[in-house]
């Protein structure tokens, strides 16, 4: 059935909505001026447009964007409470499992190199080809303590990291700080330590948000004393690894300063460039670790 606009009816035709021939309207849309019913009808700001017009004019208006890129989202904390839930996911599994002596903690929990253990402790390091620990251990937390004390880390910095950056940087940031934490462990930490817990990225969601609020111009003295203060600890309380504290710390900086002081007409690009820097590296010092250990 061929279109027809309002223009085109003659005396005494009924005009049909274009979209359901079958149904009779008198409502005309603001943008094209085709008939629609009442289903068809989309609220404009002057009037009603229908369907087809609305989506043309959301393709046509760009999304409103953060000051540091993100797209602005009505719900600003899904990734913080997804990554929340997915640690204490992991706690509980590790929990019920045999918790530091469970085959789950084995296989998710950091260990660079398993070759000074004997074959029956079943035991694989990232020497032996176990990379994924790099990024699994990064979830992976045994004591209730040590997991609040990083999800309430988490909530106070994602939240506000995740509505300025938006979803993707944000989730970026912290999957790419932790995982620089637990290379740097990988490389620098005793062959035989086991390694396990989210404060590489908690220091690289740290380190991102002194960044940004520099950025934004906002006082930070209370950050820097809080920041001192977690670093003194790392380097005095033993058990503590201070590998995985810096490393984070070092990518955050890095990730922070990217997202927040990148030219605006060249913003994604020197983002995703920073980010494809921090992989490579990663991936450069974990192939040299693995041929030193292995030589």
């Amino acid at each position: 059935m061929s279109e027809t606009t309002p223009s085109t009816y003659g005396a005494g035709t009924i005009p049909h909505c274009y979209r359901h021939p079958q149904r009779e309207t008198y409502i005309a849309c603001q943008r094209c001026g085709r008939p629609i019913c009442p289903d068809c009808m989309r609220q404009a700001s002057v009037g009603f447009q229908c369907p087809d017009c609305v989506r043309e004019g959301a393709a046509s208006t760009r999304p409103a964007r953060t000051p540091f890129g993100g797209k602005v989202t009505v719900s600003t904390s899904v990734v913080t409470v997804s990554l929340i839930v997915a640690n204490v996911a992991v706690f509980l599994v590790a929990s019920v499992t045999g918790g530091m002596s469970g085959r789950f903690t084995r296989v998710t929990g950091l260990l660079p190199d398993s070759a000074p253990f004997p074959p029956q402790s079943h035991l694989q390091g990232v020497a032996e080809g176990a990379y994924w620990e790099l990024f699994t251990s990064t979830f992976l937390h045994l004591q209730l303590l040590h997991i609040a004390m990083n999800m309430i880390g988490l909530w106070i910095f994602g939240s506000f990291l995740e509505s300025a950056l938006g979803r993707w940087r944000y989730l970026a940031l912290y999957l790419l700080s932790g995982l620089v934490g637990s290379v740097a462990i990988y490389c620098f930490a005793p062959t035989t330590s086991f390694s396990l817990g989210a404060s590489g990225s908690i220091f690289g969601l740290f380190a991102a948000a002194l960044v940004v609020l520099l950025r934004q111009r906002r006082d930070v003295s209370q950050l820097l004393v809080l920041l001192v203060l977690n670093l003194v600890i790392t380097f005095t309380v033993p058990s503590i690894s201070w590998q995985a504290h810096v490393g984070g710390l070092l990518a955050g900086l890095a990730l922070g300063a990217g997202f927040a002081y990148a030219p605006r007409s060249s913003r994604t690009a020197v983002q995703l460039a920073v980010m494809g820097v921090l992989v490579v590296a990663c991936v450069g010092f974990t192939i040299a670790r693995t041929a030193a250990l292995t030589a």
